[in-house]
């Protein structure tokens, strides 16, 4: 039996006009850190998928079963509702969202533009692999969380208290995968990057910005630490997100 989902961790659908925009949360969060851009888009007449990836939004325990393949199953899936009522799609994404935006464009060449907001997107070397790794083997399945690495007081984002392992090396086994492969996507990116970021290095943006093979727009989110979506910079993204997909599409 499946367990309950959080409140305000449900996934959401809108339908719109003939663009349609693919929104996706972050590795142990859920919608609720991206719903704030998915209305935006949906205030701006685009139709929206924010699909809620399997074993987040629930409990940590429920993660612990899930992997890559769970979380771009249902990525997949989602972009398949919205490319079927749509013309053009854009993809955007925080942190792991991020990641999964990176491998939609990947799958679907025809996709219009994408938007990066501190995504988890280096490839990590074998040295961290190894310790994650080690500490499985010696009986360790979760560390503290990462959630609400946010600089505006009170905001508390909905995200799990641990940190699952497993789930963790599948996500780095993701990115390793996707990486070499950053030089062939051509779609334009709006890249969103927070100096102060102390869940996805900031070096994370570099490295993809530098690699990536399409025109690539940045923004540096000054105030606002890793969850930016729910940080100061919250309008900034939403309004600049929705301004360049729009610029895209027209153009």
């Amino acid at each position: 039996m499946n367990a309950p989902i959080l409140p305000g961790a449900e996934p959401w659908s809108h339908d719109g006009g003939s663009s349609g925009a693919l929104c996706i949360h972050g590795f142990t969060g859920n919608p609720s850190s991206m719903r704030g851009i998915a209305e935006a888009f949906a205030a701006a007449g685009f139709a929206v998928e924010l699909p809620r990836l399997p074993g987040h939004g629930t409990t940590v325990e429920e993660m612990m079963t899930t992997g890559w393949i769970d979380w771009t199953g249902e990525v997949e899936a989602a972009y398949q509702r919205l490319a079927a009522r749509t013309e053009r799609v854009v993809v955007a994404g925080l942190s792991m969202g991020g990641t999964l935006t990176l491998w939609t464009a990947a799958e679907h060449p025809e996709v219009a533009a994408i938007v990066c907001i501190n995504p988890a997107a280096q490839p990590q070397d074998n040295e961290i692999l190894d310790m994650v790794r080690g500490m499985i083997d010696e009986g360790t399945e979760a560390i503290p969380g990462i959630g609400s690495d946010i600089a505006k007081p009170d905001v508390i984002e909905s995200a799990y208290a641990a940190t699952p392992l497993r789930p963790l090396l599948s996500l780095v086994d993701g990115i390793n995968a996707i990486s070499p492969g950053y030089g062939e996507m051509t779609c334009p990116m709006l890249l969103m990057n927070s100096p102060q970021d102390h869940v996805v290095d900031p070096a994370a943006a570099e490295f993809l910005a530098a690699s990536y093979g399409g025109p690539v727009e940045r923004i540096t989110l000054e105030r606002s630490y890793h969850v930016a979506t729910l940080d100061y910079d919250r309008e900034l993204i939403e309004t600049s997100a929705v301004a360049f997909a729009e610029r895209v599409l027209a153009g």
